[in-house]
């Protein structure tokens, strides 16, 4: 039976969406605010997170922020009533895996869990671990060193990384990346790759204004050439 936390403040929308996934068969979780929505996920490994983005004590950014960079594997969808596109842009940045907006039907948030839920997980790659320049990866430990210091990525960028490095030489479009890494067939926005392209490169390169590693295809997207 999956688990699933629940972090929203409003206790009717808290409870609606409670009651809803409980009579699909799954077992649920609850918090109110930020602070106890990152203990439960420490304690509890849900394997989804309904992460609401204005929270007391510890907003949903900040949240989603910290289980990423703790490499927490629950999928997490946010849900807001913030409809702007740099607020979504910035939850699937983060590592959110989908972003729903206040008011929504129950049956398409159902479906959004369903969805999320059975997106398949990227095979573990052969590769054990690969060098280009003066960077080295370990596929086993998801570690990055550049040089003689630690490179410190996100789960997704390091997927992104991972996906480059396996089709090194070939190029890769934008769907492709989002597919790949986040699972989407259909891309909510072609931004959120390219913002992750900045981070990587700024990373990883010895100047990211002229890559040598990481190459932009006009119009269509990325080739790695480590």
């Amino acid at each position: 039976m999956e688990k699933i936390l629940v972090v929203e403040d409003e206790r009717p929308i808290l409870m609606g969406i409670k009651d809803n996934l409980e009579m699909d068969g799954y077992t649920v979780f609850t918090a109110r605010d930020g602070k106890r929505g990152l203990t439960l996920a420490r304690q509890k490994a849900p394997d989804l997170i309904i992460l609401d983005i204005m929270l007391p004590k510890m907003n949903g950014f900040e949240v989603c922020k910290r289980l990423r960079k703790e490499k927490n594997p629950a999928r997490i969808i946010i849900l807001s009533a913030k409809r702007e596109e740099t607020d979504k842009v910035r939850g699937l940045d983060l590592g959110a895996d989908d972003y729903i907006t206040k008011p929504f039907g129950v049956q398409e948030f159902l479906a959004r869990v369903k969805a999320v839920l059975r997106r398949e997980v990227e095979p573990e790659s052969e590769l054990k671990s690969y060098k280009f320049g003066n960077v080295r990866v370990d596929f086993e430990r998801m570690e990055v060193v550049k040089g003689k210091k630690k490179i410190e990525l996100t789960t997704r960028e390091f997927h992104i990384l991972r996906v480059f490095i396996e089709r090194r030489g070939k190029v890769v479009t934008r769907e492709a990346l989002l597919k790949a890494v986040w699972g989407y067939d259909v891309a909510p926005t072609t931004r959120t790759v390219d913002n992750h392209i900045v981070k990587l490169r700024k990373a990883l390169e010895e100047d990211a204004t002229d890559p040598r590693y990481i190459i932009s295809v006009r119009s269509v997207g990325y080739k790695f050439k480590g």
